[in-house]
């Protein structure tokens, strides 16, 4: 080479096989072909809005419309290529007067807006419209959408505005609504492929075959970006092309060798080669976050083909052959919940990742969480969790033979306190309630002298208010069917009652969460006071969250909660309770049997025990009472004092004839009437 001569710069791939024509443009049909209809219609808008992602075609196409506007043949959808016109809006062409194409992002003032709207008033010089096309349009400035807003509205008939944008909803709205919108997708993986192959092949060079899904992955969707990246690939490329190993290296993707090691790891279950493959990618230098996301890939393509076999072949999923194959004996390895299962994992640890400073070790985590389907997950992967569990025994029972049953899964017992309701509910309803013997007339009262007695009448009024509320009926046990119990499912809307809401209320609370969060924490103290057909009765302790559960809103997240998880329709009332908790309203115990053993309380600042509801007493008998007590014998100082007699309640609730009372002083008579029965003795 000449000294002072430098080498000329080759065109960029994007740059040098631009589309020039409608028919070009890949990936967007939906765009292009309403396009060509209307130019060959001469149906010729006076502003258009071209929206959609970076690199996917809206600014070459904002540049093939204003060329087959003003082709010499034009409006057409084909434009010549030999006019002036053409010539000059081609791909490689020096551009036209007529034409302008105006940066926003730098252009975007009001200065720049009322510049604009002054050029746009002049006649085109060679062509039939001025084109102006604004890329960036969203970067103008609200003052300058309202300089341009009137000539936008009411243009010259030879002015045509090609609005470009990333983010249509930052366009003002009054100027939005008065252009076409046309919005731009992603190019499908298949198109770009085509693309990538047409352009390789008219440079000459060789590609693996296995290199195009990582640039397309990696470009992912744009045109512009895919097409970068294979250029820098063909830059670097030696004489054998473009190798697999090379594009691994410099476009920093994972090596799908540790991919399938950490898919047979955790297919296999070997913590071994699962945590092996996390020391081989980190010692590499590769990102465990960008590992995490090839993995993620990976187990979205195995969740593909475990639902659509023939996935490889419908274009769902790409890859070579040698891969497809092995991708399809991973995924006939793994059952749809276990891949499912990893695949949440991995996607909620990819949002831990974000900025942490330890990936390697959340990796790790991650890694752990998989290995392990017996711990307790959260969430989402609840079900898909006990799904992988039931997957692993059915292959079990594959394996050891055709003998075996096939396995039911099982929910859990019930917690201890709502199986012994459940149990108590049962003993009540297949045992009578046996009579209770009529209760004898106190001793204590006939001990009283007749001045401290009191009337009967009062009597029966101070029973009656000392006596605590009725306990409610015990709810009627649900009747099971024999599959709901096997699945540990209801049975129906019908069989539902509180003890069966209450043994589900994790899940309702999960489904009440899905709705509203507000609704599902007010929920965590309430508790199912009743099930009344398909009436729910919610309390809470609180009256104003029981006021706040009453509105509308939360009690039809509710009852939406209730239909997801028993099925049917329900309503549901919310009151004010004592009780909290979804256990607190159990079944009552039913009526002792057998005669209490009397324990002496441990310590005697304890309360008293409260007696059980019973029957009003029987009137005293007139006339002077028959005194029980043995006269009582003078007590000596040195003399220790005798023990406190049992509670009157115990010792005289046992079956049989009535045993004398213990002996005891004078004193102590008097104190156990005090304490026990709330008499006050008469001054003398």
């Amino acid at each position: 080479m000449p000294a002072g001569m430098v080498a000329a710069v080759a065109l960029a791939l994007y740059r040098k096989y631009r589309p020039a024509t409608f028919a070009e443009v890949v990936g967007q049909e939906h765009v292009t072909e309403p396009l060509r209809v209307a130019l060959t219609a001469k149906r010729v808008n006076h502003a258009y809005l071209f929206s959609g992602p970076r690199g996917c075609g809206k600014t070459s196409s904002a540049r093939i419309l204003a060329r087959s506007l003003n082709c010499e043949q034009g409006p057409t959808p084909d434009p010549c290529g030999v006019c002036d016109s053409c010539i000059a809006l081609a791909p490689e062409g020096p551009g036209s007067v007529d034409v302008v194409e105006l940066d926003a992002a730098s252009h975007g003032g009001v200065d720049d807006a009322r510049e604009l709207r002054d050029r746009a008033f002049y006649a085109p010089a060679s062509s039939r419209y001025r084109v102006f096309i604004i890329d960036e349009a969203h970067m103008v400035t609200t003052q300058g959408f309202n300089a341009l807003l009137k000539i936008v509205e009411e243009p010259p008939e030879h002015l045509v505005f090609i609005f470009a944008t990333t983010e249509p909803e930052k366009v003002l709205p009054t100027i939005r609504s008065r252009t076409h919108h046309y919005p731009f997708r992603l190019i499908p993986p298949s198109p770009m492929r085509e693309l990538l192959e047409r352009n390789v092949a008219d440079e000459g060079a060789t590609v693996a075959p296995a290199v195009f899904p990582l640039v397309i992955r990696a470009g992912g969707g744009s045109a512009r970006d895919t097409q970068s990246l294979l250029d820098q690939l063909l830059a670097g490329a030696g004489p054998e092309g473009v190798t697999y190993e090379r594009a691994v290296a410099l476009l920093g993707v994972t090596d799908v060798a540790l991919i399938d090691d950490m898919v047979d790891g955790l297919a296999a279950n070997d913590a071994t080669t699962v945590y092996g493959t996390v020391d081989r990618l980190v010692e590499a230098g590769h990102d465990p976050r960008r590992f995490a996301s090839d993995l993620l890939d990976r187990l979205r393509d195995l969740v593909l083909l475990r639902a659509v076999p023939e996935a490889g072949t419908r274009g769902l999923v790409t890859a070579p052959g040698d891969e497809l194959d092995r991708m399809i004996a991973q995924a006939q390895h793994l059952g749809p919940a276990t891949l499912t299962r990893y695949a949440e994992i991995v996607h909620t640890g990819l949002v831990d990742m974000r900025g942490a400073t330890a990936p390697r070790l959340l990796l790790e985590l991650l890694c752990a969480r998989m290995l392990l389907p017996g711990a307790v997950p959260t969430d989402a992967a609840a079900d898909s969790a006990v799904l992988q569990r039931l997957e692993r025994i059915e292959r079990r029972v594959t394996v050891g033979g055709g003998g075996v049953a096939e396995p039911v899964y099982e929910r859990p017992s019930q917690a201890p306190a709502e199986a012994g309701a459940a149990a108590g509910q049962q003993r009540t309803a297949e045992r009578p309630e046996e009579p209770r013997p009529a209760e004898p007339t106190r001793p204590a009262e006939q001990q009283r002298p007749p001045e401290q007695q009191r009337p009967p009448e009062r009597r029966a009024e101070s029973a009656a208010e000392q006596r605590p509320a009725a306990t409610p009926e015990p709810s009627t046990p649900a009747v099971t069917t024999p599959a709901a119990a096997a699945t540990g499912e209801p049975a129906g809307q019908g069989s539902v009652d509180a003890a069966g809401v209450r043994r589900l209320w994790s899940e309702l609370l999960a489904e009440v969460r899905k709705v509203s969060r507000s609704t599902e924490a007010m929920l965590t103290n309430a508790s199912v006071q009743s099930v009344e057909g398909n009436t729910v009765t919610v309390g809470h302790t609180a009256a104003p969250l029981a006021r706040r559960l009453a509105e509308s809103r939360n009690v039809d997240a509710i009852a939406k909660a209730l239909e997801n998880v028993f099925g049917g329709s329900w309503q549901v009332r919310c009151v004010h309770a004592d009780n909290s908790g979804p256990g607190a309203a159990a079944a009552p115990k039913p009526a002792k049997s057998e005669p209490p053993t009397y324990q002496r309380p441990a310590q005697p600042a304890q309360p008293a025990r409260q007696p059980p509801p019973r029957e009003p007493e029987p009137p005293v008998p007139s006339g002077p009472p028959v005194s029980s007590v043995p006269p009582t014998k003078p007590v000596r100082a040195d003399e220790p004092p005798p023990p406190e007699p049992p509670d009157e309640e115990d010792y005289y609730s046992g079956d049989g004839p009535e045993p004398d009372p213990p002996p005891n002083p004078e004193a102590d008579m008097v104190k156990l009437l005090t304490d026990k029965l709330g008499a006050r003795p008469l001054d003398r």
